[in-house]
């Protein structure tokens, strides 16, 4: 298991507070697995805002996307959910 730091749109971080969003998109620079926790910091015009959120990656489809592009299912770690 890794911690991977990742920034994070403000649509989409609030999409992901809400529960509403429950993927990642990303390239797979990283080399992302299954169990790995992802750190989504908000990040607006050029600043990080400070706001933050823990996310465990659930699921990885075993199939190939266009340039190296990985999609993960995402949950809430239960301390972020409650």
């Amino acid at each position: 298991m890794k911690t991977h730091y990742l920034k994070i749109a403000p649509v989409f971080y609030e999409a992901v507070i809400s529960g509403k969003k429950k993927f990642e998109i990303r390239v797979n620079d990283r080399n992302f697995l299954e169990g790995d926790h992802l750190i989504l910091q908000e990040f607006e015009d050029g600043e990080y805002t400070g706001n933050e959120v823990e996310v465990l990656v659930t699921y990885i489809p075993d199939f190939p996307l266009p340039d190296d592009y990985v999609v993960m299912g995402i949950e809430l770690m239960k301390e972020e959910a409650e």
